[in-house]
């Protein structure tokens, strides 16, 4: 049981003279990088933070962010990450609603009522350097580490604690099942408040590798340039970024085919995506199924794509995986139920929230809100989210089955699934499209046929520009669903 922090002193020794962190052209040494983390402890304490304390971190995705991740799991104190590009409206309520004693904010950051604001600023590094680096600091691994808010900033934010040990095993999974370790280079090109993002870069520090921050907004070929100049052997990227990596000239993906691994997580990708990505970006292609609240719960290899491409893969180290009916009975393999999963990485609940915890959190098991079935040889197969499934005349249909049937055609880019409101069934499927090429409606729906029931085919399919998306890059379904005028 140890602070995830206490491993920074151990690379000083190891290797003083390997990057740490990269960015543009600073640079932090791991000969430095304890000795940073300590100081920016001690300034928090002398700031009147201690042990326990929440504390605020709306940054942006820089050096100074994933330094005060480090500085607060040093001093002990309870990280809770604010997304820079909130109003000061959403970050003070979220971070009233969490109760942080003050918020680490950008030199032009919002200033929010009745809360201390520090900017990290010249004067803020000046204090750091100042500071001492010898204070005594905690190493409970089981402390809280960090509330790493699972919704988005309407309705009541919910924050699922998860102490060091808990990050610790989460690691775990990020070097038994896909090898990351201490001669990684590995490119961060996803936003740190979210939990890919911000949870790889702190593994990576954790064991000693390279971290290059290449934050977005960029262009592809200026990511696949980066990944080339710094020699990259990793990356983490959503689907959204990978679909326009996937527009690249065979000359710009090059980069990209010498790396290790790409990994991708946050949403499923189709099967024939995945393929594709394969093909034209990275043979050592996997995606990475996980929530914020328990980690990572199940990997899909490039040799598992072979077999079952439409999967998500096997349980990673140390993960269970469960498929319930809605009294939480155990249904046999091939049944399509409820998915909950349990770990020593798995949060337990949720802050100061014990209903909202009791609605997820059951008897040990965790239940992310996705439907879903386990085959024989363990390899789960999402089927969409619960509150997504569509009942169309008393029958369930799951609208990610038609997604993949609408992505399969050349012209389309993404789609959306919904469920139509309708007198007659209760509901209808609407698809939402975003094109690379004209395609009409006739001609997606007979791609659909050919692949799914009748009763499955769209009842309408949407044409539109770009799809509403949260700053997580995932499809806002509701969004959607609202344009829908019942049938």
């Amino acid at each position: 049981m140890m602070n995830l922090a206490d491993a920074l002193a151990h690379h000083v020794r190891a290797r003083p003279d390997r990057p740490a962190i990269v960015q543009g052209e600073r640079v932090v040494l791991y000969r430095d990088l304890n000795g940073i983390v300590c100081r920016g402890a001690a300034h928090l304490a002398a700031l009147g933070i201690g042990e326990g304390d929440v504390v605020g971190i709306a940054l942006r995705d820089s050096i100074d962010h994933l330094l005060a991740l480090y500085m607060a799991a040093r001093r002990g104190a309870v990280a809770l990450p604010l997304d820079w590009r909130w109003t000061a409206a959403e970050q003070q309520a979220v971070a009233e609603r969490f109760g942080a004693r003050l918020v680490l904010v950008e030199p032009d950051g919002a200033s929010l009522a009745g809360l201390g604001c520090v900017p990290v600023d010249a004067a803020f590094h000046d204090a750091v350097a100042r500071a001492p680096a010898d204070m005594d600091f905690p190493s409970r691994g089981d402390a809280p580490l960090l509330l790493s808010l699972s919704s988005g900033t309407t309705g009541r934010p919910k924050g699922p604690v998860v102490t060091h040990q808990q990050f610790l095993r989460r690691f775990w999974t990020h070097w038994i099942d896909m090898g990351l370790n201490a001669r990684e280079t590995y490119v961060s090109a996803t936003p740190m408040y979210f939990g890919g993002g911000r949870t790889f870069t702190m593994s990576l520090l954790f064991s000693g590798g390279t971290v290059v921050l290449f934050p977005p907004p960029y262009k592809a070929p200026e990511l696949a340039a980066e990944i080339a100049r710094r020699g990259a052997t990793s990356a983490f990227l959503v689907p959204t970024l990978l679909r326009r990596l996937l527009d690249l000239s065979d000359a710009e993906a090059e980069p990209l085919r010498r790396m290790r691994l790409l990994l991708s997580s946050g949403a499923p990708l189709h099967p024939e995506e995945r393929r594709e990505i394969r093909r034209r970006l990275c043979p050592n292609f996997c995606e990475y199924y996980a929530s914020t609240e328990g980690g990572g719960v199940s990997l899909l290899r490039p040799e598992d794509m072979d077999v079952h491409d439409d999967s998500v893969g096997r349980p990673v180290f140390g993960v269970e995986v469960g498929i319930f009916d809605d009294d939480m009975r155990p249904l046999p393999a091939g049944e399509v139920g409820r998915l909950g999963y349990r770990g020593p990485g798995v949060a337990t609940g949720f802050h100061e929230d014990p209903e909202a915890t009791r609605e997820v959190f059951r008897d040990g098991w965790f239940f992310p809100g996705d439907l879903a079935s386990v085959n024989e040889a363990g390899y789960v197969f999402l089927k969409g989210r619960k509150k997504d499934m569509i009942i169309r005349g008393g029958i369930n249909i799951y609208p990610l089955e038609i997604e993949a049937a609408l992505q399969a055609h050349r012209a389309v880019v993404e789609a959306a699934v919904v469920g139509w409101p309708s007198r007659d069934m209760g509901e209808e499927v609407a698809a939402f499209v975003v094109l690379r090429e004209p395609a009409g409606e006739e001609e997606l729906r007979a791609a659909c046929a050919r692949r799914l029931a009748p009763y499955k085919l769209p009842r309408a399919i949407v044409v539109v520009d770009e799809m509403p998306k949260n700053a997580a890059g995932k499809i806002v379904k509701a969004a959607l669903a609202a344009r829908l005028q019942p049938l």
